[in-house]
């Protein structure tokens, strides 16, 4: 009786514990099928309290120039089985293991004068990351989905979670949703009305085969040339390349100071054609490349070298319909608003925009930006 109590009495105080987020989470659980319809059930990341904070051997990552959905800001994790690593290949993505589990987090900073509304947040600069010491303060930002991409036997699986209003838990969603946000400017008093989308598991897949005849979806952001910059870890800041083959997660890649490596398209002192590319490849070069979905638009925004007729200078749209706006070519050498790429990027007309998916908003940021690089752009289609 007395050893029943004694362990009832144990019993009793985890539950405590974990209740009260102070117990030892469990560790990060990989399933090789099946499709668990609730995100703590994978344990990558753990809500306690009023803090959103990354499982042991959880690392974050973040990007030079990262794609652009609706402002959202994104928290990047990737875990890796015990023992395994990713492998650098040369001109390709990384090459990562049976058993990875890559997350990406959607969030917004909460609205200033939100009166209680959860709903308003703040259209700030999405590559400014909110994490701190690799938590999130979730009475401070506003928790809209996590996406994980699981890396099976049979291949990559997408798996998108909707996060619950009370932020203490995210439920998996294979068809999607439309979460209503209003973005408030902190600049002016501007107010923006987004059905913000999270994508079904078809449209994951849509955008993540980037090879257009195998049809296999793979990660899109973790390759050497986005992953080549530093990261404020919570012990101290790092060359991300050199911190993942530091704790064994990359082995393979060159040193940081030769690996390949895009612009921050928001950083000024980076020249315009560096930047410009960078946010076409992050953003365009899935689709538009040798391998993708677009490859038979002809049109190639990735990060292969491409020139002339392939980047879309003087180039006329094969299939683009209504996309057009009535322009002949994809980009007209100094003349943005003659440009087809520039029209369908600044529209928000489904029938027109691009990217086609991950966005209901236009990015005017990105949109000034391949303005500039345009106008920027020396020669003639006259001929």
């Amino acid at each position: 009786m007395i050893a029943m109590r004694g362990w009832r009495t144990l019993a009793l105080a985890g539950l405590l514990m974990a209740a009260s987020g102070c117990g030892k989470a469990p560790p990060v659980t990989f399933f090789d099928q099946g499709q668990p319809q609730t995100l703590s059930q994978w344990h990558v990341l753990q809500v306690s309290g009023r803090t959103l904070s990354l499982n042991q051997g959880v690392m974050p990552y973040d990007l030079n120039t990262p794609l652009f959905s609706d402002y959202a800001h994104k928290l990047r994790t990737v875990w890796m089985p015990a023992g395994s690593h990713a492998q650098y290949r040369t001109g390709v993505g990384l090459d990562f293991p049976v058993g990875t589990i890559i997350s990406k987090t959607f969030y917004y900073p909460l609205a200033e004068g939100r009166d209680g509304d959860r709903n308003m947040v703040a259209r700030t600069d999405p590559s400014q990351s909110l994490l701190r010491d690799e938590k999130l303060d979730l009475d401070k930002v506003r928790l809209i989905e996590t996406r994980l991409l699981v890396h099976r036997k049979d291949g990559w699986v997408a798996l998108p979670y909707v996060w619950n209003e009370a932020q203490t838990e995210a439920v998996l969603r294979r068809e999607g949703d439309l979460v209503a946000l209003t973005l408030v400017s902190p600049q002016a008093p501007t107010r923006e009305e987004v059905a913000y989308q999270v994508p079904d598991q078809n449209q994951c897949a849509g955008c993540h085969a980037v090879n257009n005849r195998s049809r296999h979806i793979a990660p899109i952001g973790p390759k050497v040339r986005h992953l080549n910059r530093d990261f404020d870890y919570a012990d101290g800041s790092e060359n991300q390349l050199a911190h993942w083959a530091r704790i064994g997660y990359l082995q393979g890649a060159p040193d940081p100071a030769r690996a390949p490596r895009d612009a921050n398209s928001g950083d000024a002192t980076a020249s315009l054609d560096a930047r410009a590319r960078a946010y076409l490849d992050i953003n365009c070069g899935h689709c538009h490349s040798n391998t993708g979905a677009a490859i038979t638009s002809g049109l190639h925004l990735d990060a292969g070298g491409h020139e002339g007729l392939a980047r879309g200078f003087c180039k006329q749209p094969i299939a683009a319909g209504k996309g057009t706006g009535n322009r002949p070519y994809d980009i007209v050498p100094g003349k943005p608003d003659e440009s087809i790429l520039l029209f369908r990027m600044d529209s928000d007309d489904p029938a027109v925009m691009m990217p086609e998916l991950g966005r209901s908003v236009v990015h005017r940021e990105g949109v000034q930006l391949i303005r500039e690089w345009i106008a920027s752009q020396h020669g003639s289609c006259d001929v």
